[in-house]
């Protein structure tokens, strides 16, 4: 999709892959796109580069699908991030799988780790951090995280922040599988929710976090730059 490798596949064979990925030793940077994402992509030549070397591309964004369907090459479903992260959550219970919890404020990362703890008790979590730490911190951040030697590292840095943080210290820390995951340690900490079911099914998550958060108007207005990108070129889309 203008350049990007979006996976096609659906929940079960992205976690099936990742399951593969966990226990290879190999890092794997796995990007949850977005149309806002793609968008940045398309207009800085140093984020496009971050999502064309991540090991997975996977259809977060509702816009995406529906993307990949005006181009003729649909995927088999939405694989929103949060869904993905207990997914893997779940799976790395049964196989004794180590977490590590990176980003959000201290409260919001260690009330999230309690309640992943308690979701998923025989999942173990090496380790967590807050997301406020400046450059000249990341030696000792990542210090920590290779010594909790996860298979997974979850960051929660925002959109902007954590996906060049991932793809600059991706052979650095090593880890398997290292996935941004956004807001999600706020819905999972109980300090923001998520949209109701109903407007998942309707695929307007995304009105629902404009509604919550209006500051995010500016990002949003990607949204429809990418409808009208999407519609002129869906020939070209890949």
């Amino acid at each position: 999709m203008f350049g990007i490798r979006v996976s096609k596949w659906g929940m079960a064979d992205t976690v099936k892959y990742l399951a593969d990925a966990a226990e290879s030793g190999k890092p794997h940077q796995v990007i949850t796109a977005n149309p806002i994402m793609v968008m940045a992509a398309l207009e800085d030549p140093l984020y496009m580069e971050i999502m064309k070397n991540a090991e997975l591309v996977v259809p977060d964004g509702t816009g995406v699908v529906w993307a990949a369907g005006k181009a003729g090459n649909p995927v088999q479903e939405r694989v929103a991030g949060f869904d993905l992260l207990h997914e893997l959550m779940k799976l790395g219970e049964q196989r004794a799988w180590k977490f590590y919890l990176l980003g959000s404020a201290p409260e919001v990362i260690q009330a999230a780790a309690e309640r992943l703890q308690m979701l998923y008790p025989g999942a173990k979590l090496a380790g967590w951090r807050d997301g406020y730490f400046t450059a000249d911190q990341d030696p000792e951040v990542i210090e920590a995280i290779k010594a909790a030697e996860p298979h997974i590292l979850f960051v929660a840095r925002g959109a902007d922040t954590q996906e060049p943080w991932i793809a600059k210290y991706k052979e650095q820390l090593g880890v398997p599988i290292m996935m941004g995951v956004g807001g999600s340690f706020d819905v999972i900490s109980g300090r923001s929710k998520r949209a109701p079911k109903w407007m998942q099914k309707l695929r307007a998550e995304w009105l629902y976090r404009l509604l919550k958060e209006p500051t995010r108007y500016r990002r949003m207005l990607a949204l429809p730059k990418f409808a009208v990108k999407v519609l002129k070129e869906k020939e070209n889309l890949g």
